[in-house]
């Protein structure tokens, strides 16, 4: 992924800065804009591969912002905003964002994101068999494995799966899961918990240090990529819910 273009959206001078010259020395090429319509005009010309953006923008939302880029681009969004409510996490991904990183950031865990979100966008997560650690999903024969045994999972249990793990390292929030699972009529954050719940009671040796999935409080929920580690891979880490 070196050499992927990155459109940084930031009214602070001092992260333009910062993510021009950090995102630089690993090999990506850096576009910037100060405001919000310089963004969208930069997301149309430029087309960057990926675009990090501040919510908190002079001239208008940042979440404005996602909603008319989403209009016309899939193209990767990952937040980087010094808002760290609950609730702006959860509307800024029900609006299309991949990712939401809180300011101040520890540039090791900014830098996994993006390449979470440039594989997702290249299309890694295309694959029938998809691999985490241990955790083997076969997708043309709906099985589920675990060092090697089969797991047996009830069909709600393997779509709540089965959805994570094509999005894998990207939290997804109650809503867009019951969405997904359940289809546009649900809306019971509880019903999704205790599903995830009994996931966990059949894939995690120790459920209150899950290895796979790893809970974003308020949030919602993301699978860990076997390549997260430390502090990447603690972002949605707590107790289970």
């Amino acid at each position: 992924m070196s050499g992927a273009r990155i459109l940084v959206i930031d009214d602070e001078p001092q992260i333009r800065r910062l993510l021009q010259v950090a995102l630089s020395a690993h090999g990506y090429a850096v576009v910037t804009a100060e405001t919000g319509r310089d963004g969208i005009a930069a997301a149309a010309t430029q087309r960057p591969d990926l675009v990090i953006l501040d919510l908190g923008l002079p001239d208008m939302s940042g979440l404005d912002v996602l909603r008319e880029v989403r209009g016309w681009s899939r193209v990767p969004v990952v937040i980087l905003s010094v808002h760290g409510r609950e609730e702006e996490k959860v509307a800024a991904l029900d609006a299309g964002a991949d990712d939401y990183v809180t300011k101040p950031f520890a540039m090791g865990e900014l830098l996994a994101r993006l390449r979470v979100a440039l594989r997702h966008a290249a299309g890694e997560a295309s694959s029938p068999v998809l691999r985490f650690g241990e955790l083997v999903i076969d997708l043309p024969r709906r099985m589920v494995t675990l060092g090697g045994r089969e797991i047996r999972l009830t069909p709600t249990e393997y779509d709540i799966l089965k959805l994570l793990a094509r999005h894998a390292g990207k939290v997804l929030t109650h809503h867009q899961i019951l969405r997904e699972v359940w289809g546009a009529g649900y809306d019971d954050a509880h019903l999704v918990r205790v599903h995830v719940a009994q996931l966990r009671r059949k894939l995690e040796p120790d459920r209150m240090r899950p290895r796979f999935i790893r809970t974003e409080p308020g949030v919602g929920y993301r699978l860990v990529e076997p390549a997260e580690t430390g502090s990447e891979a603690a972002g949605g880490a707590g107790a289970p819910s």
